[in-house]
């Protein structure tokens, strides 16, 4: 038992139970992982793993730490988990420097589920995690500062609390001509009798869950690629295939527009599918509408952003 997220763990799970539990299986090396039942924790099991002590990046350490995400996937694997969070590790007592703790992080999780089905999800305590570019976050604001209206245009009221928000008289022109008939010119996407102009324009109104199950499909891709490359729980998708009238949140439609690699036009076709728009009302509409308009499609690089601007994540 230590301090920090450890010692909070300990805590709520009933530390002496847990600490006998430990007891069996000490000592462990740095980088491996081991597991106890949760006790009194609402999680199953702990699962408990030797990150490394920061000396100067030289020594071994992003292998090192590295390894205690691996590990600790494999075993809540093994052991039959659903999910699994984690805190940031090593960069508490540790000395572990948070920006490059988060990007081992992240990579090791993203390699991980390309291979395994897990609900993985990481718990991060504050911004000073996020070491987002200056480069990068220069060109955001200067996006934000030339597309971003604090006021509705249309109405001179502020942001509405809706979804379903109205369009600047310039954003309105943007989408004035249907935007699926451009979708057959996107890298990829294969000439079928089921994506000709004429199929498009007989299926204008078919729901959002058909219009990316077609896309899905014309992409190529495999369902399973789409929803771990749009950060979407595998259940959700699940969801949105098996009920053609189910519509998720915005969020989770544009993770799908990330994943899929739409262009902007096949992007506010999609929104509009299930109800939605994208706004210069909104911050965050327009910060998911720059990386997408410039065809930058990382959404855990997106959700550093967004996150660094107080905004909702990517992803379902």
């Amino acid at each position: 038992m230590g301090g920090g997220v450890c010692g909070a763990i300990f805590s709520a799970a009933g530390a002496e139970e847990l600490q006998a539990a430990c007891d069996q299986l000490a000592p462990i090396k740095t980088g491996d992982a081991v597991i106890t039942p949760g006790f009194a924790l609402s999680a199953k099991y702990v699962i408990h793993t030797a990150g490394p002590i920061y000396y100067d990046g030289k020594h071994g350490e992003s292998e090192l730490l590295r390894l205690a995400y691996i590990n600790s996937l494999r075993l809540a694997v093994k052991n039959g988990c659903e999910s699994i969070l984690f805190p940031l590790i090593s960069s508490g007592i540790y000395g572990y420097p948070k920006a490059e703790a988060l990007a081992i992080a992240t990579t090791a999780i993203r390699d991980f589920i390309k291979e395994d089905e897990m609900q993985v999800s990481l718990v991060i305590f504050d911004k000073a995690a996020f070491a987002v570019s200056e480069e990068l976050l220069d060109s955001v604001e200067r996006y934000i500062s030339e597309h971003y209206a604090e006021e509705a245009s249309l109405s001179g009221q502020k942001e509405p609390a809706t979804e379903f928000v109205a369009f600047a008289k310039a954003d309105m022109a943007k989408i004035s001509a249907p935007p699926m008939a451009e979708i057959m010119s996107a890298p990829g996407i294969a000439r079928t009798k089921e994506n000709t102009i004429d199929y498009l324009i007989r299926n204008l109104d078919e729901s959002f869950s058909a219009t990316l199950l077609r896309l899905i499909d014309a992409t190529g891709k495999k369902d399973v690629e789409v929803y771990r490359r749009a950060n979407i729980d595998r259940r959700l998708f699940s969801k949105i295939r098996s009920n053609i009238g189910y519509v998720p949140s915005k969020p989770t439609v544009l993770a799908f527009a990330i994943a899929l690699e739409l262009t902007l036009d096949q992007t506010i076709d999609l929104l509009e599918r299930a109800g939605y728009a994208l706004s210069h009302s909104r911050k965050f509409d327009v910060i998911v509408e720059y990386f997408i308009a410039g065809g930058k499609y990382d959404i855990f690089q997106i959700n550093e952003v967004l996150f660094s601007h107080d905004q909702s994540l990517l992803g379902g």
